[in-house]
């Protein structure tokens, strides 16, 4: 069985047009740093480009440098417009009601937004939702604008679709309070709790029930109906040892997870897994190492994390257990490969 090589994630091309124009309203020139990326007029234009987390993340921190502000991503999210989530973001914009737009940008994410280790979820009670983010940690200078700019684009493009204001409840996030933590509360017009569980916004019920002036109910219709097909077409697997795959991402953090683990998730039993593993001319464990081993290359290759959060990200009890696994797979230690792997932007 050919085994499909674990990325940690793409989005959109769409998502810099609204770092390029942050930088035009403070007078930068965003065209120098777009350039050295690669993300020219005719790459923006390509129809469903996409452009890996690990870059969006670099040219992030490098557009931060070069604006001196490191809460630049509040700002990206505040000029994000729904167009440029493609499809979906359209979609969100024709919803009846802010709630129907929260749930198509949460749904349909994968169509301008993937990552291997989790996904955006909406979670309604009888008071209200929250609108979950998840990102990849541990948080340092590169990833916490992520989080920035997803909550604050959630907010500003939900208060577009009502035609009024439109303010979250509470913000939590999932970092610690960082230097500019001064700067959420004046984003977002509520309270802020750092060190939080997970990344979320939470909305009341009024402010979900809100219509949307916009809204043609059969443009509406015909825009998700659409988006359920490219989102069948995307998210197809070809193989249960693609779903198992798919499943241990979520599951790796901190623990090794077992063939019991990953089939409860599948919702069949565990010898029924074995068996249809074996057909397929595999089986668990070779799943697991093979998922462990890309998942590793892409985290040492494209991120800065410390070989101890690496190990602890890929579910190994100790870094030197992960080491050892490491040199097994490719002859090197995590530090020679990342010396021989790293090269400019091009």
């Amino acid at each position: 069985m050919k085994h499909e090589r674990v990325r940690l994630g793409d989005l959109s091309v769409g998502f810099v047009h609204s770092l390029a124009e942050t930088l035009l309203r403070r007078g930068l020139d965003p065209q120098p740093l777009l350039d050295s990326y690669g993300l020219d007029a005719a790459r923006l234009a390509e129809p469903q480009a996409r452009l890996s987390i690990p870059r969006y993340m670099r040219l992030g921190h490098a557009a931060m440098q070069l604006a001196r502000d490191p809460a630049l991503g509040l700002d990206m999210g505040r000029l994000r417009r729904p167009a440029q989530l493609g499809l979906a973001g359209v979609t969100a914009a024709q919803a009846p009601t802010v709630r129907e737009a929260a749930r198509t940008l949460i749904r349909f994410e994968p169509l301008y937004a993937s990552n291997y280790r989790g996904r955006s979820s909406f979670l309604e009670d009888s008071t209200g939702a929250w609108l979950c983010f998840y990102s990849i940690s541990p948080y340092n200078a590169y990833n916490r604008f992520v989080v920035d700019t997803v909550l604050s684009s959630w907010a500003s493009q939900l208060e577009a679709i009502a035609g009024e204001p439109l303010r979250p409840l509470q913000v939590e996030i999932e970092f610690a309070p960082p230097d500019y933590a001064e700067r959420y509360e004046p984003a977002f017009g509520c309270p802020v709790a750092f060190a939080a569980p997970g990344n979320r916004l939470r909305l009341g019920q009024a402010d979900l029930a809100r219509r949307n002036p916009e809204h043609c109910p059969g443009t509406w219709r015909h825009l998700l109906a659409l988006c359920e097909a490219e989102l069948a077409q995307r998210t197809r697997t070809r193989s249960l040892g693609e779903r198992v795959t798919q499943v241990l991402g979520p599951l790796l953090k901190g623990q090794e997870p077992d063939l019991q683990q990953v089939a409860a998730r599948l919702q069949l039993p565990s010898w029924t897994l074995r068996r249809k593993l074996a057909e397929e001319g595999t089986h668990y464990r070779r799943l697991l190492n093979d998922t462990r081993r890309d998942l590793a290359m892409a985290y040492i290759r494209d991120t800065d994390l410390t070989f101890g959060e690496i190990a602890w990200l890929l579910g190994f009890s100790t870094a030197e257990a992960f080491q050892r696994a490491f040199k097994r797979w490719t002859g090197l230690t995590p530090g020679a490969w990342r010396r021989a792997q790293r090269t400019p932007p091009s």
